[in-house]
């Protein structure tokens, strides 16, 4: 053999001992475009789900972005499919100022914001696929709920009233949280939160299931919960909270990982304060894996906010996270545990096999300014619709089939 010919034979045996793992790599995930997921017959794959990851971390968005994006593109699938059972289609003009508003929200042009994507490696085709379904599905909601979410002047003079006088107006409510942060406990959670809606009738057998059932801290207690500034809440369960009369229980309300019940216990006006929320600042201490008794042991150490540094020394970053939002961004699971809570102060929640402390560093206020009838007509008309669609979204997700390929 020459020599010429025993280089070949060895950078081909080279070549293929470094190619076998890539090899099988492929051979296992299938290739960009094999499926990923099934969702009602119809493939996500893998290049959508990778298009969608990217896309999320360019938007910088929180939390665990691989399920973000799993959740995001199935929950696109149910938007299409059920906007073209509906007759829904829409126009490329449509489209178009549908990406031209999105791209406005970073203060950019449609052609700015697709130039972005593209440098971060996302595909135009997959920015109007994102856009295409939010719209369609917004046309299904309004033709399928815009009759039901009217709101009354008696509900405009009730808001009014209440909004022009920031924290004039605190509940008494109770809780029921159920478990819903996997397919499988989101279905029960979804049958279960129906079923408990027709059957309670009294605030005693309220408290019965929220001991039962709830995951909520409040559960030990029945549910209940002190005294709360109507302000404090996030604006759905403000809403919602605001439509029930003393002892009534609320629709289920989707929350993230989980569906939430409320009882009104009592509404009562209080001598007006200056100032209305605008943002909150709080931290998240994260301990995976960890028991409600290791989390106890953190908030023994902590007296302010400033403290959590100290427990978080030599930790992996991601373990501490603090957070400044305006309360609409807040998570609704984290504003309605933040508005239980005083400066300084803090919630255990557990999230499947690990724990989260939550602490309520400070919040931020401002004067509130005028607001028309109409513009409160708007606002709590948005918020209706938006929770009848998530409801409704619940909904087709608990009933599709989805598995994987």
């Amino acid at each position: 053999m020459t020599r010429l010919k025993r280089l070949s034979r060895t950078l081909f045996l080279c070549l293929v001992a470094l190619l076998s793992p890539l090899a099988a790599a492929s051979a296992q995930q299938g290739g960009p475009f094999a499926p990923r997921l099934i969702v009602n017959g119809q493939a996500i794959t893998n290049w959508e789900y990778d298009q969608r990851v990217r896309f999320l971390e360019l938007l910088n968005s929180p939390g665990d972005i691989a399920q973000e994006a799993i959740t995001g593109l199935i929950e696109d699938r149910l938007r299409v499919n059920v906007a073209r059972n509906a007759g829904v289609q829409l126009s490329e003009e449509e489209i178009r100022k549908g990406m031209s508003e999105f791209a406005a929200r970073a203060n950019l042009s449609a052609e700015e914001f697709l130039a972005e994507l593209e440098r971060g490696g996302v595909a135009a085709q997959s920015f109007r696929d994102f856009v295409a379904a939010g719209l369609a599905w917004r046309e299904v909601v309004r033709n399928r709920f815009g009759p039901r979410a009217q709101i009354t002047e008696a509900e405009i003079d009730r808001a009014l009233a209440l909004s022009s006088r920031p924290g004039s107006a605190r509940v008494l409510l109770s809780e029921i949280i159920l478990r819903a942060d996997t397919p499988e406990f989101r279905a029960q959670a979804r049958a279960l939160a129906a079923r408990l809606t027709r059957e309670i009738e009294t605030p005693a057998q309220f408290a019965a299931a929220a001991r039962q059932y709830s995951v909520s801290g409040s559960a030990p207690r029945g549910g209940r919960i002190d005294w709360l500034d109507l302000s404090n809440l996030p604006a759905q369960i403000a809403s919602t909270v605001l439509s029930l009369g003393p002892g009534e229980v609320s629709d289920p309300i989707p929350v993230p990982n989980a569906i939430a019940l409320f009882q009104l216990r009592a509404i009562e006006e209080t001598d007006p304060t200056p100032p209305e929320t605008l943002s909150l600042q709080y931290a998240r201490f994260f301990l995976p894996g960890g028991s409600a008794a290791e989390a106890a042991d953190v908030v023994a150490r902590l007296d302010s906010c400033d403290d959590l540094y100290g427990v978080a020394r030599g930790l992996p970053e991601e373990r501490l996270r603090f957070d400044t939002l305006p309360l609409p961004q807040v998570p609704q699971d984290l504003a309605l545990e933040l508005a239980k809570l005083d400066e300084g102060e803090t919630a255990t929640l557990m999230r499947g096999d690990s724990a989260v402390v939550l602490m309520l560093c400070g919040r931020t206020a401002v004067l509130p300014e005028d607001a028309d009838r109409q513009a409160i007509r708007l606002r709590l008309f948005n918020q209706r619709l938006a929770s009848y669609a998530n409801s409704w979204l619940e909904e087709l997700k608990a009933d599709a089939i989805i598995r994987k390929p």
